[in-house]
Order: C-alpha cells, then sequence, then structure tokens
C-alpha cells in the first residue's frame, strides 16, 4: 500500500473512538480483524475474491474499462457502466477487459432495466451470454424480465454429485422489500414457460431453475447517487434480513442468499458500520467517479473534490421523467438540480408546449436550453426516429408527450455536457452522493487529497484496512482493552 493510504487508513484508526492497540500483546493479537475476513467468505469463494468489496456500475462508462480492470487485478469486483453506451462500445470495453485480466480475476457488466424497450435488454443479454459473461450487475429492475431470466438460466445442468451448475450469476441492485423478493425466488414459472416455448431455455434449464433464485446475491441500495429511493441502511438491511431468512426458510435452498450494502459507504467507518449490519458485501459508487480511472471529465472530478456531505440535492430523472423518479446529483456550484425540478414542474401543470406561460418559454429556451424548443425537437425527432420510432410516433400524437421528450432532451444534454467537460459548468448532471462528501473530509490534508492521486484500487483497500481498524478499536474499547 502506498504512502498516502497508509496516512488514510492511520487516520481513519485514530479517529476509532478508542485507544491504539500497539502494545496490547496477546490479547490485541485475538482481537484484530482481518479485512479479508469481512463479509461472506461464500462471496469472496464465489467470485475470486481477495475482499468483500465491488465498485457498482455507473452510467454511460463512468464506471470504466479501466476502472474494472484495476479493481480485478488488485482482487476485487469493478463493474462496466454499460447504460447508455452504444452495442459497439460495450463489445470493445468487454475485449479490453479480457486481454487485460488474468482467468480468475473477477469483473462483471451491468444489466440495465428498459421496460419500454426490452428489446434492449435482450440484446444486451445476447452479448453476455455470447461473449461468457459470468456476471451481471442487475439494475433498476422493479419486476423480472424474460432476458434476466434466460441469462440466469441459460447453462444450468446437473452435475455428477447431484448439484446444479450455474455458470451466470446476478448481482440485484435492490431498495425495496417487494423487488427483493422477486429476486430471491426462483424465477416465474409463467416466464420461463414462454421462454422455453420460444426455444430460449431448454426444459432441463426451466427444471433446474425452480431450484435456485433468481439472484443469490441482493445489493441493498439505501440513500445513493443517481437513482435512489432515498431508504436509510439502518432500516433497509435488518428488514432485508429478515426477508431472506423467511424464504430460504420457505425454499429450502441449499447455498445461502447473500445481502450485499450499497449506499453511502465513503469511509471506513461507513463500511465497519455495514458489516455491523450484517452485509456480506459492500459496493461503493460515488467514491469511485472522482478517481483517476472514472470516465468522466476533469472538469466533473475538480468540482467533486471539493464537495461535502450536505452538496447533494434530488432532481427529477430523465430516464423515467413522466413517472417523477427522483435521482440524486451533484448541487455544489451548479444550477441543474433546480432547472431540472423546475421542468418536471411545468410538465406537471401544462398540456403541451403552447400552453406553457411566455416568461417560462423565455426562461427555459433561452436560459436553460439554449436553443428553441423546435431546434430541441429536430434533435429528439432524429434520434428517436432512429432509436425508438414507436416512441416518436406516439409524441407525434400526444402534445403532452412531446413536451416530455422534449424536456428529457435537457437531461441527456445535461450529462453530455459534464462528461465531456464543456464551458457550460451550470448545467452539468453529475449523479453523486453524500459518501463522496464523507470521503473528502476523511483524505483530507492526505495523499488523496487531489483526485489526481485517487486510485480506485488503492481507494477499496484503504476502506476495507481502515474498516478492519475501526472494528478492531471499537472491540478494544468494548472490552476495556489498551
Amino acid at each position: 500500500m502506498s504512502i498516502a493510504n497508509q496516512e488514510v487508513s492511520s487516520a481513519s484508526f485514530e479517529r476509532g473512538g478508542a485507544p491504539g492497540l500497539a502494545g496490547t500483546g496477546l490479547r490485541d493479537a485475538a482481537l484484530r480483524v482481518d479485512p479479508g475476513s469481512l463479509g461472506s467468505a461464500a462471496f469472496r469463494r464465489e467470485y475470486g475474491l481477495r475482499y468483500a468489496y465491488c465498485a457498482g456500475s455507473m452510467y454511460k462508462g463512468v464506471g470504466s474499462k479501466e476502472l474494472v480492470v484495476a479493481m480485478g487485478r488488485r482482487g476485487m469486483m469493478g463493474f462496466l457502466g454499460t447504460g447508455g453506451l452504444r452495442p459497439a462500445q460495450v463489445e470493445e470495453a468487454i475485449r479490453y477487459i479480457k486481454a487485460a485480466l488474468a482467468d480468475g480475476q473477477a469483473y462483471g457488466m451491468n444489466l440495465l432495466a428498459d421496460p419500454m424497450r426490452p428489446e434492449q435488454e435482450d440484446r444486451a443479454v445476447d452479448l453476455y451470454l455470447r461473449e461468457q459473461i459470468r456476471t451481471v450487475e442487475a439494475s433498476a429492475f422493479m419486476q423480472v424480465s424474460p432476458s434476466l431470466v434466460r441469462y440466469r438460466l441459460s447453462g444450468l445442468t446437473r452435475n455428477s454429485a447431484g448439484e446444479i451448475e450455474i455458470p451466470n450469476r446476478i448481482i440485484a441492485k435492490v431498495s425495496r422489500p417487494e423487488v427483493a423478493a422477486v429476486f430471491m425466488q426462483p424465477a416465474p414459472a409463467q416466464i420461463v414457460e414462454k421462454l422455453v416455448a420460444a426455444g430460449r431455455l431448454t426444459p432441463q434449464e426451466a427444471m433446474l431453475g425452480r431450484e435456485i433464485p433468481l439472484a443469490q446475491d441482493i445489493c441493498v441500495e439505501a440513500d445513493s447517487g443517481g437513482h435512489t429511493d432515498q431508504g436509510v441502511a439502518y432500516a433497509l438491511m435488518p428488514a432485508m434480513i429478515a426477508l431472506r431468512k423467511r424464504i430460504m426458510a420457505e425454499h429450502a435452498y441449499r447455498e445461502p442468499i447473500r445481502i450485499g450494502a450499497a449506499g453511502g459507504i465513503g469511509t471506513p467507518d461507513a463500511a465497519a458500520a455495514a458489516f455491523i449490519l450484517g452485509a456480506d458485501f459492500i459496493v461503493t459508487g460515488s467514491i469511485n467517479q472522482c478517481t483517476v480511472e472514472a470516465g468522466t471529465s476533469d472538469a466533473v472530478k475538480d468540482l467533486l473534490q471539493q464537495i461535502n456531505v450536505q452538496d447533494t440535492a434530488y432532481a427529477p430523472a430523465g430516464d423515467m421523467f413522466e413517472m417523477g423518479a427522483r435521482v440524486q446529483v451533484l448541487k455544489k456550484g451548479l444550477l441543474f438540480p433546480v432547472r431540472a425540478n423546475k421542468l418536471y414542474e411545468v410538465y406537471q401543470r401544462f398540456g403541451s408546449l403552447e400552453e406553457i406561460d411566455e416568461k417560462t418559454r423565455v426562461q427555459i429556451q433561452e436560459k436553460y436550453f439554449k436553443r428553441t424548443f423546435d431546434e430541441v425537437w429536430r434533435e429528439v425527432t432524429e434520434h428517436y426516429a432512429a432509436t425508438h420510432p414507436a416512441a416518436l410516433a406516439a409524441a407525434e400524437r400526444s402534445p403532452k408527450q412531446k413536451m416530455a421528450l422534449v424536456f428529457r432532451w435537457y437531461f441527456v444534454h445535461s450529462t453530455r455536457l459534464a462528461l465531456n467537460g464543456s464551458p457550460q459548468v451550470s448545467d452539468y448532471q453529475v449523479h453523486c452522493g453524500p459518501a463522496l462528501g464523507a470521503f473528502n473530509q476523511w483524505v483530507l490534508g492526505t495523499g488523496l487529497e487531489d483526485w489526481r492521486q485517487r486510485r480506485v484500487a488503492d481507494i477499496a483497500e484503504s476502506i476495507m484496512e481502515g474498516a478492519a481498524e475501526v472494528l478492531s478499536s471499537r472491540m478494544a474499547g468494548f472490552m476495556n482493552i489498551g
């Protein structure tokens, strides 16, 4: 570990709330926690990891191929942020990752729910099966889709010992118990039957699928950057663990379902809390986009390096705009959150672009969009004609839907501005949670204060080593040792 990282681990240890353990002799050795022992041993074995730690995917390749490789080389796992990437970009990234990692080094791909365009999910699964991608992080699924079932059940066999061999693993990111329950159970029979009838699964795969959960690993996402239900880990984790106990008893699975934690984890103290709550593994997100490997602009990283825990806000989600879904975004120094919320308010109040009052029309076109509604609509038409003609046809029939697509353009545009490092900084959309603010405070005055010295695997190791030190220190304090 580098000197910079030693400084970080030392800082977390000193703030542990109990005296250092040096000099406590045999009792110290007995109480010292090994970072490699945190979380589930079964999880580490399953994925071939040193630490029960993953770097979650981030949209539009912010969770980059370089980030995935850096994690894999250090005995941890990263997920490529495939959402919003073209299929050719994903294929190129897969080739890069496979060439850079040795056999047994872990990596995974994101599989993003797309209920409006299920063919997009299908194409992603086709690619993952063809490229033998054995681990996916399933994100934003509110219900089970056929593509998800096809991925999980494809290739199921029973070995000579009578055990089911499962080639494809899903880590399901969820924030609600009712969604977690669906993933903890076997794939829905009606979906499986349709896949068999269509020749997309074999009868044997369907039969074996009844004996395993759709996902062996459930990642419980509390209040996080990007899409969030603003959940609280202290409430979510116990509820999910209780749910697991009930479903395990109901189905009598041979292997336990594992529960991971994500959202708000940016320091050793937070990681330690997650493991105390019962997390079998942890997943980080916001802290990773302010690293050398993250696939976003230097301008965004410069902004992120300066934030504190209070510098985020909630805004409408562009991809689920009409539904009122929310994302957590960077607030400090930006106008995007205010403008995005204003667009949603206008969408709710009016039935069409033409109904919007003149003052508001001018404000949106001149200050937010910096172009007219007609100019935006031309861009939207060109894009949707090529990618989603049915949605375009619906919008041409519905003034309200046309307004939604025009407003959605701003969310795509604001993301593009951020990724490209445009001078139009005030309109950057940057998904981020307060975990990064906590991280920035933790590393203040150390070698990791400058993001140009932040490398994703160094951070991961420091957090895990620091978490072990925090837990060792807490145990010593509880037992009045030292």
